[in-house]
């Protein structure tokens, strides 16, 4: 039972002290899971990364569910994805009760424009990060180079392009010459 409890209480603190969403918790979550605890693996928190991103819902949700649940089962998911979750809840919770005009005090519209800034900072740390880790193919050296400038192209034109058809594209693309080429053809 005390694995649970570690996961929970480890979760709890990243979810109560990280802002931003999903994106900003993963090197939070890497720093704590793989460096600190070792839980996994670098390489297991890239492939959970891609998993949790691939999944329905919220991509740190999905990544304490994972961890949770290599870590010690149904018990461990319950525990990792309860306390992940518990601040989000608890802090919109109570500011949907008792601030009806949070965004209109002037301090708290200051500091979330600072930290705008910083959840930007995480996120391209946590993709700066993903991409030194990553085995440096052909393939996907040509799949990040091909989603980034198209990215850059949907932001520049204002293209009303969904990001998950762009992942569903470079994964089919990535199958196909997987495929044609044989497993260690694409290099």
């Amino acid at each position: 039972m005390r694995k649970p409890l570690d996961l929970f209480l480890t979760f709890l603190k990243i979810g109560l002290f990280t802002f931003g969403g999903g994106y900003a918790m993963i090197p939070i979550i890497e720093h704590h899971c793989v460096e600190q605890k070792r839980w996994i693996t670098h390489e297991e928190m890239m492939e959970i990364t891609v998993i949790a991103e691939s999944t329905p819902g919220p991509i740190a949700i999905n990544c304490a569910t994972f961890v949770g649940y290599r870590q010690a089962g149904f018990a461990g998911a319950l525990a990792a994805t309860t306390g992940v979750v518990v601040p989000s809840f608890v802090i919109i919770y109570g500011i949907s009760m008792f601030l009806d005009h949070f965004l209109e005090i002037t301090a708290i519209a200051s500091a979330f424009r600072g930290i705008k800034i910083a959840v930007g900072l995480l996120i391209l740390n946590a993709a700066l990060n993903m991409l030194k880790k990553m085995k440096k193919t052909h393939l996907a050296c040509a799949i990040v180079l091909s989603s980034a400038i198209f990215m850059l192209l949907i932001n520049i034109f204002s293209w009303n392009f969904s990001s998950i058809s762009l992942m569903m594209i470079a994964g089919t693309v990535s199958l196909v010459l997987s495929a044609l080429l044989g497993k260690g053809g694409a290099t």
